[in-house]
């Protein structure tokens, strides 16, 4: 059954959301609002949106949450959110990745659901201690890769599980942008500001940023491990602190080769996001700014476009999609269902259960993932591209 015809939770049992980050001005806390609220699982009804007092008022006055609700703390809103009968039940992280790793763990030890944005943390030993603390805790800690949210990126995760494409040979990825050609974050953009200082983003820029999400893409359709890497990862633009292009070449466990190229300064990219993977029986290609179409090239065969909602899709494509055919379903569509399935596995936490099979989501291990692959590709950049196990 599709996300739109499920049928609708009354308002009493909506999950009950808090958020820290996310404040005026910030882009991807508007993001995971829209996401949480398209199918109507979610209340929004407490968030730190900002440290600063004022900014962390405004922020919530205008998103109508209550006065009393509004926090400038975010160990503050732990602390009382637990202790409320009507507390929050799950909170969205969506600070400078720096933030994360306290953050969550605040939540974690209040009793509360974490779902967080990516990447987990800005350290391996950081992020393998959420994950101690999410399993120690029983809580459901999702980490949104959103892009595994997309109705074609399902399908050609299924064709794979299938066998359909054969033994995996070849995978190759890439994400590239254009809006750090320049030193946009000389200007005071916020958004180019932190993600460009180690402090706020990590040993990581570009790689951090949307190098992972081409990573965990990457194995979240073909089901393949990571067994080593070779990464050469570059500054561009002169003075910038961190890495703004990126070249990685991975060895998968079983024998598969890939290639992974982000960047964020390539002029003519808006969101490039590309996958391709290939076996013995053939292969498979999809763009995300064309996201209701796959190719697909059987081997001696010429290659078919499957599109969504046009009866070609299979079927775990076709549950997470909600809209008929020839309207265009992408991006916040695709962060929605993340939050769709998240709210099904707090919903059946709720009663001591565990959600249908079928639900899938990032969790903290596809975060731990991460964070190792950006670990190991400095580490491999930083001696030339020595491999590094990771």
């Amino acid at each position: 059954m599709s996300i739109e015809g499920r049928s609708r939770e009354t308002a009493d049992k909506r999950v009950r959301l808090g958020m820290v980050g996310g404040g005026e001005g910030a882009f991807i806390g508007a993001v995971h609002r829209i996401a949480a609220r398209m199918d109507d699982h979610y209340a929004l009804v407490a968030g730190a949106l900002s440290s600063t007092p004022e900014k962390a008022m405004r922020s919530g006055v205008a998103l109508g949450l209550a006065a009393d609700r509004v926090y400038s703390d975010y160990e503050a809103m732990a602390k009382f959110e637990a202790k409320r009968p009507d507390g929050i039940e799950a909170v969205s992280i969506v600070t400078p990745n720096h933030m994360h790793a306290p953050v969550a763990m605040a939540f974690l030890k209040a009793g509360i659901h974490v779902i967080c944005d990516k990447p987990l943390t800005t350290s391996l030993k950081e992020a393998l201690s959420l994950q101690k603390a999410a399993a120690a805790s029983k809580r459901i800690f999702a980490v949104t890769y959103n892009y595994t949210g997309y109705p074609m990126v399902r399908h050609a995760r299924a064709m794979i599980e299938a066998g359909e494409l054969g033994e995996l040979r070849v995978v190759q990825v890439e994400y590239a942008q254009d809006w750090l050609t320049e030193k946009l974050e000389a200007t005071g953009q916020k958004q180019a500001a932190w993600r460009t200082d180690p402090k706020q983003s990590g040993a990581g820029g570009c790689i951090g940023d949307i190098g992972t999400h081409a990573y965990d893409l990457a194995c979240f359709v073909s089901g393949l491990t990571l067994d080593s890497l070779s990464a050469d990862l570059t500054s561009f633009v002169k003075g910038r602190k961190l890495d703004d292009n990126v070249h990685v070449m991975l060895r998968f466990k079983g024998g598969a080769k890939g290639l992974l190229w982000a960047s964020q300064v390539a002029p003519g990219n808006e969101n490039g996001l590309r996958l391709r993977v290939y076996g013995t029986k053939g292969g498979i290609s999809w763009e995300q700014e064309h996201p209701n179409q796959l190719t697909f090239a059987p081997f001696g065969q010429p290659p078919r476009i499957i599109s969504r909602g046009t009866g070609s899709a299979n079927a775990a494509a076709a549950r997470v999609t909600r809209v008929p055919p020839g309207h265009p379903e992408g991006y916040l569509e695709g962060f929605a269902n993340l939050y769709t399935e998240i709210a099904a596995a707090i919903r059946a936490a709720r009663g001591g259960k565990k959600a249908d099979s079928a639900v899938t989501f990032p969790t903290v291990a596809d975060g731990v993932r991460g964070v190792a692959f950006v670990e190991a590709a400095v580490k491999s950049s930083k001696t030339n591209g020595a491999w590094v196990k990771v």
